[in-house]
């Protein structure tokens, strides 16, 4: 066994990991020539001159219905950008297997949006060369006064590799999900709202207990727990503070005391009942489904989806329904995540001439502007959205063509209650919910998972992410005791490979706050 040394600010997230790519085409010869005059898009103005429309293919994720293209908002966002859109549309569940397949095959679309910027496979496409390194297209950001200015503090550094930038940021707010909590069924059985872990732990107690439905069945599920603790519980347990072994390394989260500490704790809810008892083979779907039914307590979810969630909660049977999302203290203080305000990026395939990425660059710029994305929240006045009260507020065509997968196509500017307020609530409901959370960007803490996956790293975990993960599951479903998996972590831990791998993600952390 080693010594454990806990250091200060965030820690670096445990990395999902996949199948490692055999091998991805492309240079590695990225510097471009100089700009051939930029399209006049850099200044957000809508009108983009006289260029045809740029046409552009992309992947990208459905979080919605797939959206008709010749609809009124997209005919719209398409003359705004001066674009012709081609995407392919690929379900969130699915993403990860689809792009795999992608980059094995070098198959790429000229865009590809993706969120999961620190997956192993991902990675080593980018270092592979399979997209444009934009260092140098970007230079100091004169042309791009989009980038430059609307983005989230840290944006570029978030996305780049080896100091390098190779993506351009999908723009979401700090403030993101939240640990959901059924407010009306706190008030139906007159509890307090619970301020720690452990009076939590006992609200969920009170209402799986409760029989609310009047079935006559414990089947009420407390807390919909789905795969990976929720990062405002790895938070609470301090596993995104920075944990170093003997030699300097920087622990992975998940494998540190405080990882142990928190999946004895699940193991207790899953013994208690107070949890999903399907959690590790449950889709996020499903567990959604069962929120939106009436048929759990506690979610871990985006804030801003708490209206329409409310919203099918009542058509299924609860007028009073009503969500709070909570700000509970754990062992290491405030259960509190925050992103980065990158969820991701844009990647442009090297497959894509030299030519094409410069006006490839002036979209993107233009949707950085505040004009664009403030059309992607609302769309077009009358049509998709009214005002009232100083608040605009979706119409029924709005509901339906303005939602998560619309904002996927472009980088939008930064906006700090953008993932918190709703689109369909009014200005009461929206003021009371930045009420509610909006202390949030001030206590909690960020993963640094996207900036300390080093190539030693992405090398070693996928040999061993497998044999974890199934140990955790029988952890926490008490099929093995907590020393067996205790001596599990040990075990990885004193591994030689994973102490390289955490010297390596030791040294990444420093650099990125050093830059």
């Amino acid at each position: 066994m080693f010594t454990w040394k806990k250091g200060m600010h965030a820690g670096v997230s445990f990395v999902l990991a996949a199948t490692l790519l055999a091998g991805c085409s492309g240079g590695t010869n990225n510097t471009p020539s100089t700009n051939p005059g930029n399209t006049g898009a850099s200044t957000g103005n809508q009108e983009t001159g006289e260029q045809e429309p740029v046409s552009i293919k992309m992947f990208a994720g459905l979080y919605n219905e797939i959206p008709d293209m010749n609809n009124e908002y997209w005919t719209e966002w398409e003359r705004m950008t001066n674009s012709k859109l081609d995407v392919e549309w690929v379900p969130s569940g699915d993403l990860n297997a689809k792009l795999d397949l992608m980059l094995a095959s070098g198959d790429l679309p000229e865009v590809v949006a993706y969120q999961f910027n620190n997956r192993p496979t991902f990675l080593r496409a980018i270092k592979n060369g399979a997209f444009w390194d934009l260092t140098d297209f970007l230079g100091d950001m004169s042309d791009y006064p989009n980038l430059r200015d609307n983005l989230a503090e840290d944006a570029l550094k978030y996305l780049s590799v080896d100091g390098r930038v190779y993506g351009l940021p999908r723009s979401r707010s700090r403030i993101d999900g939240g640990i959901k909590i059924r407010q009306d069924w706190l008030e139906q059985l007159d509890l307090p709202v619970p301020t720690t872990f452990d009076e939590y732990e006992e609200t969920l107690k009170q209402i799986v207990d409760a029989d609310l439905d009047g079935n006559g069945r414990r089947d009420t599920v407390g807390l919909l727990y789905v795969n990976d603790p929720f990062a405002a519980f790895q938070v609470g347990f301090g596993l995104f503070d920075p944990t170093y072994n003997d030699e300097g390394g920087l622990i992975t989260p998940r494998l540190t005391p405080q990882g142990i500490e928190m999946t004895a704790w699940f193991r207790s809810l899953y013994e208690q009942g107070l949890m999903s008892q399907e959690f590790a083979v449950m889709k996020e779907s499903q567990a959604e489904e069962l929120f939106k039914t009436n048929r759990a307590a506690s979610y871990g979810r985006p804030i801003w989806w708490d209206y329409d969630f409310e919203e099918a909660m009542r058509m299924s049977g609860q007028e009073d329904a009503k969500i709070l999302n909570l700000h509970l203290q754990g062992p290491a203080g405030d259960a509190v995540a925050l992103e980065t305000g990158v969820a991701g990026g844009f990647y442009i395939s090297k497959k894509v001439p030299e030519e094409k990425v410069w006006r490839l660059l002036d979209y993107f710029e233009l949707t950085a502007s505040q004009e664009v994305s403030d059309f992607s929240y609302y769309g077009i006045e009358g049509v998709h959205y009214t005002e009232e009260d100083g608040q605009k507020i979706l119409t029924d065509q709005g509901a339906k063509e303005v939602n998560t997968t619309s904002k996927g196509v472009g980088v939008l500017t930064y906006n700090k209650y953008g993932k918190v307020i709703s689109a369909s609530g009014d200005k009461a409901y929206n003021d009371a919910k930045i009420e509610q959370v909006g202390h949030f960007d001030e206590v909690g803490k960020i993963s640094p998972n996207t900036y300390t996956a080093t190539e030693t790293w992405i090398n070693t975990w996928p040999k061993y992410e497998s044999e974890f993960n199934n140990m955790y599951t029988k952890a926490v479903v008490g099929q093995i005791t907590m020393e067996e998996f205790e001596a599990h972590v040990d075990m990885l831990n004193n591994l030689p490979d994973m102490k390289e791998a955490y010297q390596t993600m030791a040294e990444a952390y420093e650099n990125f706050h050093n830059q």
